[in-house]
Order: C-alpha cells, then structure tokens, then sequence
C-alpha cells in the first residue's frame, strides 16, 4: 500500500514537470525581456509618471532623482502621489526634485481621504489620474511604477519604444527584485519562478490568450485603454491592482485595443531590502489569500500542488531509498532534476549560485506556509494589510464573489 502511494506520488510529480518544461509556455525560461537599447521613434509620446507613495521617505528620494533623470526625448512629467504620509515623504520628494536641477517636472498631489471599498494603492493612483488629466490633457500614456524603485536612465524610452512599435496598450515589467541576505537571496529568487509559472510570460503576451498579469513596479499604461476600462474606478478594491489592471485591459480587447506586454528587466530594481525571513514572509502572506480569490477548496487544493510539485518530493525520494524501491526513488529523482533545471535560468537572472536549485522544495514549503499564513490572517480579521490599512472585510468578500 505504503510502495504503491509512494510510486503514485513520484509518478504524478514526474508527469506534472514533464508538462510544465514541455507545454506550459516555457515560463521557466526567463526569455521575455526588455533590457536592451530602445533605438529611436518619429515621434515620441508624452508620458506622466504616477507614483503612489505612503510613508516612504527612505526610498522616494532615489526614486524620483532616477525617473527625473530619465533620457526621455518626449514630453515628461512626475507626479508623486502622497497618500497621508506621516514621515516627509512629500518634502523628500521635493527635495529630490531640486537636487537633480527638475523642480519643475515634479507635482506632489495630496490624496483626499480613502474613501470606502477603495485599496489604498488604487485610489493613490485615481488621485494622480484625476490631476494628470486635467493638468497635461495631451498626454497619452502613464507610467505607473512604485516609490521604491530605481530605474536605469533608458528604462521609459524603452517601455515607449515597445509599446509604440507594437501598439500594445499596456507594457509592463517585473523590475529585479531585492535579493541581499541569505532569505532575501533564498527565496525571492523562487518568487520571480512561481509568479511567471502562475502566470507564464509569454500566454500573457499572446493576445489570443485569456492569460493576463502585470507587476506593478513598472506598467506604461495607454491612456485610451485606461478610459476604455472606466479608469481606475474598475479595479479600485483589488489589492492585485497590477494583474487586476491586466486583465481589465485585456478583457477590453473585443472592441479593439486589449494588447498587453509582460516581461523581465535588469533594468529597474527594488530599493526597499526584505529584512530575514519576516520580510519576505509579509510580502507573500499579505496578497497570497486573495490571489486564491479567499477559497479554502483552492487554498486545500495549492496545498496538494506544492507538496506534488515541491516539497514532497525529497521525502518520497528518501522513503523509496530506505524501503529499497528503486524505480519509485528514480522516478522521484527525475522530478526533483526537472524542478532543479527549471529553476536554473531564473537563478542566473538574479546571479545566484546553480548550486543553489535542488532547494527549491524546501523554499517550496515555506512559501506553503506563507500562504496558510496568509488565509489566517484574512479569517483573523488582517487580509490585505499594507501600510497600516486592511482591505475591508465586506469589500473582501464581494470581491471574491465577482470574481467567480
């Protein structure tokens, strides 16, 4: 019974790798990219900067002087949204502007008050978009991009450069993550591997798809899509905002437009370090229960994936080895060299050691843990936590209910 459960398991993970290398958009290798030179266009598009900012008076300064620093050759303005901060985040974003010699480009917008049913990111956002239209009614993209990220001087002529070239409607960029200090190098690495597994880079990409995601550290956002959707009003409890905006955008596409672009950068970076364990374990446990839109059968059901996929995967191995079951300890050996072989391209984006890759089942398990922790602290009343506010709980449920 016991050798017969043990062969099934091994069985199982085999096959489900055997898929994901071979049939599930080739995710794991990391190909889509925008790093490169951008080349130049007739004529370039104005472009507003929306940056959304609560409490961020360590990073914003870094932030700012990178995008002001931009080689932007078209019409380029800064709007640093400051959603009640209590730190100086507005004067430190002044004082940014001023240092780089661009006092002039950078608006400071004081957001009202959240108002009911609203995530706090997304009605940072409505707020700067409400200012941008009416202050530079000409502009024809938005640049959405987080306090704390760093962008290389190029970085906005080439999210520009793609999505004029190829008429898409929203470009966007998971920017480098910050991976210093053994958790941090440990486990975001593994972050980077299952997101593009969970949403693979190029169905994204491809319009015929349904699949639609984004990573809301750098989005170039037309203009005319976002008024296609409603503004920001049509995904203003989602705290997803990036792959809820994703996917309204393409959603839209029947009537025209709907073209969006997921891809990895170099390029841009993460300011803000994850400190130990506890700093990445907040980062997953606060979205990971909403992206199983807050349902115990798909929270059961991660659960069995990850111990299939993951971290059941050694103890079949070490089972099969001391009960002398040789074709279920190299079938479970398989698994783990195929997990191992997937995870390499995105080890290398982040220049982590290869040695490195057969631990992706215990990082595996802890990030199934997160995710209980997560499912936790949304039944304890704390779902969606982030920067001292919580997603309200009726709001959370009915957006669960649209959701189905």
């Amino acid at each position: 019974m016991i050798a017969d459960a043990l062969l099934l398991l091994s069985l199982l993970s085999l096959g489900a790798w055997v898929y994901l290398i071979a049939f599930h958009g080739g995710f794991w290798r990391a190909r889509q990219r925008l790093d490169g030179e951008p080349g130049a266009l007739d004529r370039w598009p104005g472009i507003v900067a929306l940056v959304p900012a609560r409490n961020e008076a360590d990073v914003i300064g870094a932030c700012v002087g990178g995008l002001l620093r931009q080689s932007y050759p078209g019409r380029f303005s800064l709007l640093v949204i400051d959603d009640h901060s209590e730190d100086g985040t507005a004067a430190a974003a002044e004082r940014a502007a001023a240092e780089a010699g661009r006092r002039d480009c950078l608006t400071v917008v004081r957001a009202r008050p959240l108002e009911p049913g609203w995530a706090g990111k997304v009605w940072a956002l409505s707020e700067g978009h409400a200012q941008a239209v009416r202050a530079f009614p000409d502009t024809q993209y938005f640049w959405l991009t987080d306090a704390d990220i760093a962008h290389d001087p190029v970085n906005l002529r080439r999210l520009a450069a793609k999505a004029e070239r190829e008429r898409l409607d929203l470009v966007s960029q998971m920017v480098l993550l910050a991976a210093e200090g053994f958790w941090a190098g440990f486990l975001i690495p593994a972050f980077v591997f299952f997101f593009q597994k969970l949403y693979p880079f190029a169905r994204v990409n491809d319009p015929r798809r349904a699949a639609a995601a984004a990573a809301g550290g750098s989005v170039l956002l037309r203009r005319d899509a976002l008024d296609r959707i409603g503004g920001f009003a049509a995904i203003r409890g989602a705290t997803i905002d990036d792959c809820a905006l994703a996917r309204a955008v393409k959603e839209r596409g029947r009537d025209g437009g709907g073209r969006i672009w997921l891809g990895l950068t170099t390029a841009a970076a993460s300011l803000r370090p994850y400190r130990g364990l506890a700093g990445v374990w907040r980062m997953v446990a606060r979205s990971a229960f909403t992206q199983l839109r807050y349902s115990i059968a798909l929270l059961v059901g991660t659960a069995i994936g990850m111990a299939v996929l993951y971290w059941g995967i050694p103890a079949v191995a070490l089972a099969a080895l001391l009960r002398g079951e040789t074709a279920t300890l190299l079938l479970a050996l398989g698994s783990w060299g195929l997990m191992s072989l997937a995870f390499v391209p995105t080890l290398r984006l982040y220049g982590r050691s290869l040695l490195a890759a057969p631990s992706l089942p215990l990082t595996g398990l802890l990030y199934s843990l997160m995710t209980l922790a997560s499912a936790v602290a949304y039944w304890r009343g704390r779902g969606g936590a982030w920067k001292g506010r919580t997603l309200p709980e009726p709001f959370a449920i009915k957006e669960k209910f649209k959701s189905r």
